[in-house]
């Protein structure tokens, strides 16, 4: 199967893996330009992302030895306790050995070698943070349980992209949806005249700092008598520090009490099921998916639906699974990295201004 637009890249995976295993200092082997929008933006979490720069020359002679100075050198300057160096497609290509340049630098802390590049499996992303999860393994980062109960959420991903999603081998047209003034306020009107709605957040990772605002707002200036469900897959207890965290610190700032957890920030392939077999038997009117709403079975719900994604390019997929509403909010990894707090989205927004005029 050919895709037959971009999609997110192994490389760009490792470099996210690496990123929630709070590692202080990343090295791409690779040309300097390589990947070079995530690896700005995850400065902004935190992260140094470094590069070899690897130039015409490289690619013929090979170069294990400006890898290896790179590694002394990150050293130096940031004194890292945990560092990953990631593969790109011109090291990978031509036979570079990451782990002997590691071996030589023989620096006092821990590197994570993640032979990624582009093409890496069939070219899907997820393929690159398995091997990010495989290595930190070997390097005795994480546990093998961990990686494992991660690995099989990355290739449940993989089947629902490739299934449900844009990874579906044709060429999808970015599209970015309905009005969100009108879906807003088809939510608030179905609050108010005591419709039994469902909000499911179902998101990931960072990203649930934007998608959390979606239901941050008081019901009760709708309608006191009518709570909506908050069906949501922030459970603190499950994944890696940082993802515990984010679902944490997310749980903290919400208005609204949560009358279902799913499960883990990384299990949202998953989570989705969950939140579908809890809602099975309740007498619903409308349903509104968020974050990774191609992941919920909304064909097994004869109600009014809405969806809120992240990508332009589900939202054709989103209207053929039956979806009644599809909805786009834009830029979710770059809003989000870096925060502790959830971050306005243009959705919750208008929410909160529909609230706003029907109190007016």
């Amino acid at each position: 199967m050919i895709n037959m637009h971009p999609r997110p890249s192994p490389i760009a995976a490792s470099l996210y893996t690496l990123r929630d295993m709070n590692v202080d200092v990343i090295i791409m082997h690779g040309p300097n330009g390589c990947c070079f929008r995530t690896g700005r933006l995850l400065e902004s979490d935190g992260v140094r992302v470094l590069t070899t720069a690897m130039a015409e020359n490289d690619f013929i002679l090979g170069a294990g030895e400006k890898l290896q100075e790179t590694l002394i050198k990150a050293y130096e300057m940031f004194n890292p306790k945990l560092m990953g160096v990631v593969g790109t497609c011109a090291s990978m290509i031509i036979g570079e050995d990451l782990k002997e340049a590691i071996i030589n630098a023989d620096l006092p802390c821990t590197v994570i070698p993640v032979e990624s590049h582009g093409g890496s499996g069939e070219g899907d992303n997820t393929v690159g943070a398995i091997m990010v999860l495989d290595a930190a393994v070997e390097a005795e980062v994480i546990s093998r349980d961990e990686a494992d109960r991660q690995i099989r959420m990355l290739e449940k991903a993989t089947m629902i992209e490739k299934t449900r999603g844009m990874a579906q081998g044709k060429y999808i047209k970015p599209d970015y949806g309905e009005s969100k003034e009108k879906i807003a306020k088809i939510i608030v009107n179905a609050i108010k005249n005591n419709e039994k709605v469902a909000f499911i957040h179902n998101a990931k990772k960072e990203t649930a700092y934007l998608f959390a605002d979606i239901i941050n707002f008081d019901y009760t200036q709708i309608n006191k008598n009518n709570k909506p469900l908050i069906i949501a897959n922030l459970d603190e207890n499950i994944g890696l520090e940082r993802i515990r965290n984010h679902a944490k610190n997310i749980k903290n700032q919400l208005p609204i009490d949560i009358d279902y957890i799913t499960g883990g920030l990384d299990e949202y392939p998953i989570t989705a099921d969950n939140a579908a077999e809890y809602l099975k038997d309740k007498d619903l009117d409308l349903i509104v998916v968020f974050g990774v709403p191609h992941a919920f079975p909304i064909e097994d719900f004869n109600v009014k639906s809405i969806a809120v994604t992240d990508g332009p390019r589900l939202v054709q997929p989103l209207k053929e699974l039956g979806y009644t509403h599809v909805i786009a909010e834009l830029d979710a990894h770059s809003k989000t990295l870096g925060t502790k707090e959830i971050v306005t989205s243009d959705f919750g927004e208008m929410i909160r201004a529909s609230i706003g005029w029907l109190n007016e």
